[in-house]
């Protein structure tokens, strides 16, 4: 079977593929990028119409190839996800976060949300149930040092900002992106550490088979 892979942020095919041939290899993946989705939505504050219909491009492309599900790892852009999936109802399609979010909510009710992309702190609070309490986190300056290469220097701020997360009862990385440093995060915290890589992959899986 094959499964799309969509995304905005040119460092979430990575994490995502790990993941998969980590906890189920057999699916073949296609990976489609479009990076200046990102970049445009730091530039407008906002999610437009156009963005929306780049999405649903995106997701007519894949499923042209014959995919019979889709993944996106773009945090930031859940309103365009739910238009794709009203346009395929017919097929799974997740958002980055509804497995992590799903997992995160069983472990209690209070929830570290970290990220390194502002606009997501901003998009992904509501996507969680009534009833959670969120404590957002941002990661300033990880998201530069991973464009510019220096992973380690990633990996240490993520894992620094994590230490403000103590008092919750889960940390749910926030995007794809943040998945190699969850051993910093869980030293760092000493809470629960959820990746959208591993849940999106054991969701699609259970959908799948």
């Amino acid at each position: 079977m094959r499964i799309a892979l969509i995304h905005a942020l040119r460092h979430s095919p990575a994490p995502i593929e790990a993941a998969f041939r980590a906890l189920w290899p057999e699916p073949q993946l296609m990976n489609l990028l479009d990076d200046s989705l990102s970049a445009d939505l730091a530039r407008d504050g906002r999610i437009t119409e156009a963005m929306t219909a780049r999405f649903l491009e995106l997701a007519r492309y894949a499923t042209g190839t014959g995919a019979c599900a889709i993944l996106f790892t773009c945090s930031a852009f859940g309103p365009c996800i739910d238009r794709v999936k009203q346009a395929h109802p017919n097929i799974p399609v997740l958002k980055p976060n509804e497995a992590m979010i799903e997992e995160a909510v069983a472990c209690g009710r209070r929830i570290g949300l970290l990220a390194s992309f502002a606009p997501t702190l901003q998009s992904m609070p509501a996507e969680f149930p009534d009833g959670v309490e969120l404590k957002l986190k941002l990661a300033e300056g990880a998201l530069a040092a991973l464009d510019a290469g220096d992973g380690a220097g990633h990996d240490r701020l993520v894992g620094e900002a994590a230490s403000d997360l103590r008092d919750c009862d889960a940390v749910a990385l926030a995007q794809f992106s943040l998945a190699r440093a969850r051993d910093r995060v869980t030293a760092n915290c000493g809470r629960p550490v959820l990746t959208t890589p591993d849940s999106a992959v054991r969701k699609l899986r259970a959908l799948l088979q």
